[in-house]
């Protein structure tokens, strides 16, 4: 089974062409730079640059909707191939495939993000709540909740 999800941010403004011949499709090329889980000799959060490319209704949407620094869910497969360059030399590929793309953070989010590795919450006050009355759409629930609930 060939099956890659991914969750990063897009490095630069998606490449978007129209493929040749008879039947043309849309095909968009970008790179996610995707978190580490674990970084070595405690550096800072190291990352993979993973290059990527969709075609018809996904390209155009991520064209339509999609830039620099957002936040993406991609759901795909890895593609391997080959070509000859000018030079008569054989270059091999691989790409990830994207078939399902998602945002993976609200628009408020991303307008708040800073460029750096990691997104910075809104400062919370002791309750739990967050300051400034951003509604994410999640109900703010505060510290301690857990010792009233039965089920906990």
């Amino acid at each position: 089974m060939n099956v890659v999800v991914l969750v990063g941010r897009l490095t630069r403004d998606p490449d978007i062409r129209q493929s040749q011949g008879e039947s043309q499709t849309v095909v968009a090329r970008y790179t996610l730079a995707v978190d580490r889980r674990f970084s070595r000799n405690n550096a800072e959060q190291a990352a993979d640059f993973i290059s990527m490319v969709s075609f018809g209704k996904t390209a155009e949407f991520i064209e339509k909707y999609v830039h620099k620094g957002t936040k993406l869910v991609v759901r795909g497969r890895i593609q391997t191939g080959s070509y000859t360059n000018k030079d008569g030399q054989k270059v091999y590929t691989t790409d990830v495939v994207g078939e399902d793309v998602e945002f993976a953070e609200s628009k408020k989010a991303a307008e708040g993000y800073d460029g750096g590795s990691s997104y910075s919450a809104p400062p919370q006050d002791m309750g739990g709540n967050t300051s400034g009355g951003v509604d994410d759409g999640f109900i703010n629930v505060p510290d301690g909740i857990n010792e009233d609930l039965p089920f906990a």
